[in-house]
């Protein structure tokens, strides 16, 4: 039966037993005791510091006070000089470079008739035991910020339908104090989750060396115990923050205890008092979860002197990294392959995007944000630009194009009309028309091209009496010029009437490329 009193003059034979040496299985089978309850009689005899021959001394109802009463036994005057410094210890092993002899040198220092190490070792193992049973792991400030979501959902009412929306509570603790941070968010999805650990970052005001995952889909592709494959995005993430990731191992519950433990605290502090109240809204009922989290961090821890904030403060905060100027934003990815215009399409906006030249027909990749586009090649960065949003569009960065597409670049109606002026007002007339006649400008650039390059050709005289001729024809276009050029016909001297065009809605007229 559990808890059962057994006689006092077992427990003088224990600690008999346990005195000359005997091993605690021993003392279980000779005395036909459990083993727990045989460790359970000799390390109240320790933490008693009495001799053996004061349990002889005492009578039977002396020691059932000492080791069966619930009350606390009377610890010596050395024992609370102990006891007072281990709370200071903690904080300081929590330190890069301090040990727990260095721990024992200062308590010696300022306790010359103390215990020695190994004394002093062991009677901070049962402190640790006792004010944290589930578990003691130390871990330096600023190294690791573990995270998971907890089991149960919490809910919100939507006020004009009525309904239910399931969200999920996630936690953040670091390591070296217990420093706890909850949110609830719509799900436990990659970019809910990264959200949440961004946001856990932010209100530590700092980055701590590792971000320590469960064993989350958002979190990892591939579990296992020595080498999971982590999410893309996380790594990304990571790298922004210039942090670790380092997955909990699966099937070692040590991993991730802090977080499960801050979880179990939670269900205690935080749920009871957001069941009983209503909530229509994410943001409505994180604001009282920070309520009810502060008051949790402030709260003392047990068996110490300070709070999980304070701790925070005064040891931790100065070690975490700082927070880069801007929040990560997660990137999506596609494939194409570079069309012969040196362009790529993002198929998600329907939208091109120059690439250098010597990339064509190339097959690339495009990660992009809510505001940037980066086009890599091989894991190198070839292209990046702003994100556009108008479908169909064409993003193109001059320098990516061949020579003779650059100049291609730089064709606009005006340029021509300005070229064309420049020679002779028949000219800029012809040009004109020629602009004229195709539904969209960019279809006539060839055109154009063809008869202002007839300057080099035939000289600007023959060319201005061409236009005037072709102007007479009424007809504009390239092939006209052509053949007036190469039958002579530029040089014929017949009378020039002028030719008003007539006024007619459809016609632009040269003002129009102004």
């Amino acid at each position: 039966m559990a808890n059962k009193l057994i006689n006092m003059s077992k427990v003088r034979k224990v600690i008999q037993l346990h005195c000359q040496g005997k091993s605690k299985l021993f003392i279980s089978n000779y005395l036909s005791l459990s083993r727990n309850t045989v460790k359970k009689y000799i390390a109240l005899y320790q933490m008693l510091n009495l001799s053996p021959e004061a349990i002889k001394q005492k009578g039977d109802v002396e020691l059932e006070t000492l080791f069966i009463s619930n009350k606390e036994p009377e610890l010596s005057p050395k024992l609370k000089d102990l006891y007072a410094f281990f709370p200071h210890m903690e904080r300081e092993l929590k330190k890069v470079g301090v040990t727990k002899l260095t721990m024992w040198q200062q308590y010696i220092a300022k306790h010359p008739d103390g215990y020695k190490s190994s004394q002093f070792c062991e009677y901070y193992k049962r402190w640790g035991k006792k004010v944290n049973p589930v578990m003691h792991m130390t871990h330096k400030a600023g190294d690791k910020m573990f995270v998971d979501y907890a089991g149960k959902t919490l809910e919100i009412v939507d006020p004009e339908t009525g309904e239910v929306q399931e969200l999920q509570f996630f936690v953040a603790i670091l390591g070296a104090n217990q420093y706890t941070y909850a949110e609830v968010s719509p799900s436990q999805k990659k970019e809910d989750f990264i959200a949440s650990i961004e946001n856990a970052l932010h209100y530590f005001r700092g980055v701590p060396a590792a971000i320590v995952p469960d064993n989350l889909r958002s979190a990892e592709t591939k579990s296992s115990r020595y080498e999971p494959t982590i999410n893309e995005t996380l790594l990304d993430f990571a790298e922004h923050y210039e942090t670790t990731i380092l997955p909990a191992r699966a099937y070692k519950p040590r991993d991730k205890s802090l977080a499960e433990g801050a979880v179990k605290i939670l269900y205690q502090r935080i749920y009871p008092v957001i069941k009983q109240e209503e909530f229509t809204s994410i943001k409505s009922m994180n604001s009282r979860v920070w309520e009810l989290l502060k008051q949790h961090n402030n709260k003392k821890l047990t068996g110490r002197p300070y709070s999980r904030y304070q701790s925070f403060k005064e040891d931790e905060q100065e070690k975490l990294s700082s927070l880069p100027v801007t929040r990560f934003e997660i990137k999506q990815q596609s494939f194409a392959t570079v069309m012969m215009n040196g362009h790529v399409l993002l198929g998600k906006d329907k939208l091109y995007y120059s690439v250098p030249f010597q990339y064509i027909r190339k097959k690339v990749k495009l990660l992009f944000t809510s505001s940037s586009v980066e086009i890599y090649y091989k894991y190198n960065r070839i292209a990046s630009h702003r994100r556009n949003l108008k479908p169909y569009h064409y993003t193109t960065e001059k320098q990516h194009l061949a020579s003779t597409h650059q100049f291609v670049t730089d064709w606009t109606p005006q340029r021509f009309i300005d070229w064309a002026t420049s020679i002779d007002p028949s000219v800029e007339e012809l040009i004109c028309r020629i602009l004229e006649q195709k539904q969209h400008p960019e279809q006539a650039y060839k055109s154009c091209m063809g008869v202002l390059s007839f300057v080099k050709k035939v000289g600007k005289q023959r060319l201005i009496n061409a236009c005037k001729r072709a102007l007479e024809y009424d007809i504009s276009n390239y092939r006209i010029n052509q053949r007036i050029l190469e039958n002579g016909l530029d040089s014929i001297e017949e009378e020039q009437n002028e030719q008003i065009l007539p006024e007619h809605q459809n016609i632009r007229g040269k003002h129009y490329y102004n």
